[in-house]
């Protein structure tokens, strides 16, 4: 957990589960359960319960699977496949924090369940050179925002360079303020706007978002840039693989 939360950019341990149960074996996760299940369920809809922790495994730089052990070896969770659990702990400032997840284990796991966590994202100015911005559709509101935080503190020399992909012209959104950010800090933010049906006099990017476009529209790879990526899955997808071709290391990226 230690490399989680003293990761260079301050993508903490998820607010719930990371911070409050990552600094050693002998914490405690609590849990409650917001549907019925058909099960002996080990779970109280009405009341948190406490969960050991009994194994972290780090799948990605800001992504960790947790196992916690039930009362018992032969115990089940008992919830029903695709319904989630509340998870209640504290974050890395030592505030109180909930969240729902879903848990990655089926009752033929018995003993145990685990969750797949992520980290999130926490921007603080000049933690890094400069942004590469991949959006899609309503991926841009993260984006946006982080952009709008950097550009409004004159301090923060941070440069901004966003892709932003949508199906028509009509589509895209926060056009408006995303042109003017362009306008009045042309040496911080630039836009490149690719549409896969682009009207007849279009100026930018045509179809999905190439490696090509992110050569040239985005900082190349380096230790002080990093790239976000947030939009529909397909996207995320296909835009991983053009990173990782592109000499992109997993701690460059951040997908929200």
């Amino acid at each position: 957990m230690d490399s989680l939360q003293s990761h260079r950019n301050e993508i903490i341990g998820i607010s719930v589960a990371l911070a409050a149960i990552g600094v050693g074996s002998a914490y405690y996760f609590y849990l409650s359960n917001k549907s019925k299940s058909k099960f002996k369920s080990c779970l109280d809809p009405e009341a948190f319960k406490e969960f050991k922790l009994v194994k972290r495994t780090e799948l990605s730089h800001n992504v960790a699977k947790f196992r916690f052990s039930l009362p018992s070896p032969d115990s089940v969770l008992g919830l029903p496949i695709g319904q989630h659990i509340s998870c209640r702990g504290k974050d890395a400032n030592g505030e109180d924090v909930m969240k729902a997840y879903t848990p990655t284990t089926l009752d033929s796991d018995v003993g145990y369940f685990e969750l797949v966590i992520k980290g999130r994202f926490k921007y603080q100015p000049g933690q890094v050179r400069a942004f590469g911005m991949l959006a899609g559709g309503t991926g841009i509101t993260p984006m946006f925002q982080v952009a709008r935080a950097i550009l409004k503190n004159p301090s923060d020399k941070t440069k901004v360079q966003l892709i932003y992909a949508n199906v028509t012209h009509d589509d895209i959104l926060l056009k408006e303020e995303l042109d003017n950010f362009a306008h009045s800090f042309p040496d911080r933010f630039s836009v490149y706007y690719v549409l896969n049906e682009p009207p007849e006099e279009w100026s930018g990017g045509v179809g999905f978002v190439s490696a090509k476009m992110i050569q040239d529209h985005c900082p190349e790879p380096a230790s002080d840039i990093q790239i976000l990526r947030c939009g529909p899955p397909p996207m995320n997808k296909a835009m991983a693989a053009h990173l990782e071709a592109l000499g992109y290391t997993s701690e460059m990226q951040f997908q929200f």
